[in-house]
Formats: C-alpha cells, structure tokens, sequence
C-alpha cells in the first residue's frame, strides 16, 4: 500500500427515526494522504467534515465505500472491517483526534491524562512526567492547573489540554477537527508551531478548520465541503 490512507466513495446517512427522515451527511469522497502530508478541509458547520474524521476514527461506522489504513502494526487494514481490539491499537498507538471537546474521566487531573497518553507509547514514568511537564508548559496551562480537574477549566484550558494530550503522543495519522475553535490568537500560533514541528517529523495529518489564514503554508492541499461534497480549493 503506497499510501497511509486511502478514502474511496465514502458515504454516510443518518436515519432520524422519530422524524422519518434519512440525512445525507457525506457522499462520495475520494481522499489519499501519503505519509507527511497534511490535508486542510474547509466548510461551513453541518457540511459533513467532522463525520469523515469520526469514520476514519471509528467512531462512525461507514455507510459505503472502504477507509483503507496503513498501520505500522497491522498492515493495510480496511477501517470498516477493523476488529474492536484492533481500533483500541490503533487509537492508542497510532492515530490521535482532537475534536472541540474534552471527555474525561471523572476526578482525573489534567498531569494524569497527559502522562497516561505517554505511557500507553511505552515510555518509563521519569521521561513521562517530564515530557508532561514539558506539553504543559508549552502550552500555558501553569503549574498551579497540573493537579487540578479538567472539569474546573475554562473552555480555552480544556482544548489546550485535549490539543497536549493528543500531540505528545506524536501519532502517526494525526485528525484535527477544529482544534483552534475558541482559542485566542497567542494560543492559535502555539499550536500553529507544534503543528510545524509534527510536520517536520513527519507526522501525517488531516485537519478541519474555520480559519484559512490559520492554514496559510501549512497545508500541502485543501478541500473545501459543501453539502456533504468535497471540492478541491487548491
């Protein structure tokens, strides 16, 4: 497989039973993303960019068409018919999301959820608490938050922290799906300079954004959505 992903006439629908109606949400998308690109799709909200992402995630299950991925483990394996064990692999191993929201579990600190994600890549406790410390600091959550519940954040904290928690994996396909809503501009050019760095070290990547100025020179091609229709912006 020359490829690490390989999209081919995706499609998915929506049944909302109670009102009987079936909602086209994505419809024939064709996408391939070789290892270091970074792809930015544009669009307005309820165009369908974020069910693509929740496919190739697994969180959605594909209506037609095949996601096909790379996996440094597995091989070419087709995400549609992945086992449960094998997307558990995957998420922790191999590819990283990071949507608008943070879901945690109840009276973790932010250290712990950070430092968990560094250990499940094998690394030892020392290097873990140091490379948390480290993703922390960089992206201003002060010391004073480390050991205090993510619930108690303001919204700006929480996507900071989801951004930390899924970048110092450092995965191998990495999903933004607005990872910069919310944020004010310091904060946006922080993860603009992490986003860089994964760039350079080869990180595939495949973004949602609102903000095209945001985008400008990052991204190798970009693809704006409407109505559940990819078009290629340049």
């Amino acid at each position: 497989m020359e490829n690490l992903l390989e999209i081919r006439d995706l499609s998915k629908s929506f049944i909302l039973h109670n009102l009987g109606k079936n909602i086209h949400a994505v419809s024939g998308i064709d996408i391939s993303l070789k290892e270091g690109d970074f792809i930015g799709i544009t669009g307005k909200s309820g165009s369908g960019k974020s069910t693509i992402l929740k496919c190739i995630y697994g969180t959605y299950m594909l209506g037609q068409g095949s996601i096909w991925y790379n996996s440094k483990k597995f091989g070419p394996i087709n995400i549609r018919e992945a086992t449960n064990r094998q997307m558990i692999y995957l998420r922790k191993h191999e590819i990283g999301y990071v949507s608008q929201f943070l879901n945690v579990m109840p009276r973790t600190t932010a250290r712990q959820l950070v430092k968990q994600a560094i250990l499940e890549m094998g690394r030892d406790q020392e290097q873990a608490e140091i490379e948390t410390e480290k993703i922390l600091s960089h992206f201003e959550l002060g010391p004073e938050l480390w050991d205090s519940y993510p619930a108690t954040f303001s919204g700006g904290e929480k996507l900071r922290l989801n951004i930390a928690r899924a970048m110092v994996k450092k995965p191998r396909l990495l999903l933004l799906d607005e990872p910069t809503a919310s944020l004010d501009y310091e904060s946006k050019i922080k993860v603009k300079i992490l986003i860089e760095q994964l760039i350079h070290e080869g990180t595939t990547m495949l973004g949602i954004f609102h903000d095209l100025e945001f985008m400008n020179n990052l991204c190798d091609r970009e693809y704006n959505m409407q109505n559940g229709v990819f078009t290629l912006a340049h």
